[in-house]
C-alpha cells in the first residue's frame, strides 16, 4: 500500500493513539489532534513522525482550520478516524445537566463540526474514507450509562445519514467501528455520579486491536464493523428478546461495571483534559479486572 494521509482526531488516549502508532509503523503521513497538548507532546516522543494540533471537535472554526492545514500542507487528506469522546457514569437524573450535554454534543456535534470540514475535501479529490468510531452502546442502552448511550446512538444515526449522502461518490466511504469493551483509560477518566468506580465490562479487547481494525477499514471499506466477542449477541437480545435484555442488563451492570469503590461525585474528563491519566492502554485485563499499569504511555508496554 502506498503511504497516505490521515488525519486522527481523539490522539491522546486510547484507540486514538493506538490508531496513530498502527499507521506511522506503516509509513502514512500522521496527523494527530486532541484537546490535550501535554498527552500530544508525549505522542510525538514515542511516534517522531506524527505530527500534533491541538484543538476541540466541539470548535467548528478549529475542525475547519485542521483539515486546511493538513490539506495546505501534504497536497490531500486520504482518510479521517474519528475517535473523540468523554463519558459520564450515572442514572439520568443524577447526571448534571450540563454534563450530559456535553457528553451527548461531543459524540454528535463533535461528528458534524468534523464531518463539515472533512467531506468537501473528499469530495473536491473524489475520494477518501471517514472513520467514525463509535460504540456497542450506540446500539443498545444500558443503565447508568444513559449520556454516552445517547451520545453514541446521534453519533451512529448521523453517520448512517452521512454515508447515504456519499453514495453518488463512488470513491468515497463513511465507515463506522463499534468496539465493546476496550482497554483504555476511559473508565477512570469518566465523569461519575453513579457512587462506585467504573470497570469495563468484560471480555475486554485491546486498542491495538480496535486499531488494526480501523487501519484495515482504509484498505478495505467497509459500511460497519464490530469489535469484540460479545457485541452480536447482545445486540440480538436488546432488539429480538428484550423483555430478557431488560430484565438482565440492570444486574449484570451493577455486577460487572460498577466494581470499583466508593467515587464522590466529579466530572472527570468531561470538560477539560486530564494529561496525566491519557495513555494508549488502561489497567484492565481480559476479564475487566485491575492489573499494574506499567509503561503504558504511547507507545510503550
Amino acid at each position: 500500500m502506498q503511504p497516505r494521509v490521515v488525519l486522527v482526531v481523539g490522539a491522546s488516549s486510547g484507540i486514538g493513539a493506538a490508531t496513530c502508532a498502527v499507521l506511522a509503523s506503516r509509513g502514512d503521513t500522521v496527523v494527530g489532534v486532541s484537546r490535550s497538548a501535554e498527552a500530544l507532546t508525549r505522542l510525538s516522543a514515542a511516534h517522531p513522525t506524527v505530527t500534533t494540533a491541538v484543538a476541540d471537535v466541539l470548535d467548528a472554526g478549529a475542525m475547519q482550520r485542521v483539515v486546511a492545514d493538513v490539506v495546505a500542507a501534504h497536497g490531500r487528506l486520504d482518510a479521517v478516524v474519528h475517535t473523540a469522546q468523554v463519558m459520564a457514569y450515572g442514572r439520568f437524573e443524577d447526571v448534571p445537566a450540563a454534563v450530559f450535554k456535553r457528553v451527548v454534543d461531543t459524540a454528535v456535534h463533535g461528528t458534524a463540526h468534523l464531518a463539515r470540514a472533512v467531506l468537501p475535501q473528499l469530495r473536491a479529490q473524489g475520494s477518501g474514507t471517514f472513520v467514525i468510531v463509535s460504540s456497542l452502546l450506540g446500539q443498545v442502552a444500558t443503565p447508568s450509562m444513559g449520556a454516552y448511550d445517547v451520545g453514541k446512538w446521534g453519533q451512529l444515526g448521523l453517520a448512517r445519514v452521512l454515508r447515504l449522502e456519499v453514495r453518488d461518490d463512488p470513491g468515497i466511504h463513511v465507515c463506522t467501528v463499534s468496539p465493546g469493551a476496550v482497554d483504555t483509560p476511559i473508565y477512570d477518566q469518566a465523569g461519575n455520579y453513579a457512587g462506585a468506580g467504573g470497570y469495563p465490562p468484560p471480555p475486554v479487547v485491546s486498542a491495538e486491536r480496535v486499531a488494526r481494525k480501523i487501519v484495515r477499514l482504509l484498505e478495505h471499506p467497509r459500511r460497519h464493523v464490530n469489535v469484540g466477542p460479545t457485541n452480536i449477541p447482545t445486540e440480538l437480545a436488546f432488539r429480538y428478546a428484550p423483555g430478557l435484555y431488560e430484565r438482565l442488563v440492570g444486574p449484570l451492570v451493577a455486577r460487572f461495571v460498577f466494581r470499583g469503590g466508593p467515587r464522590s461525585p466529579d466530572a472527570g474528563n468531561v470538560f477539560s483534559p486530564t494529561p496525566a491519566g491519557e495513555s494508549v492502554r488502561g489497567r484492565w485485563s481480559l476479564l475487566g479486572r485491575t492489573r499494574v499499569r506499567a509503561r503504558t504511555r504511547h507507545g510503550e508496554g
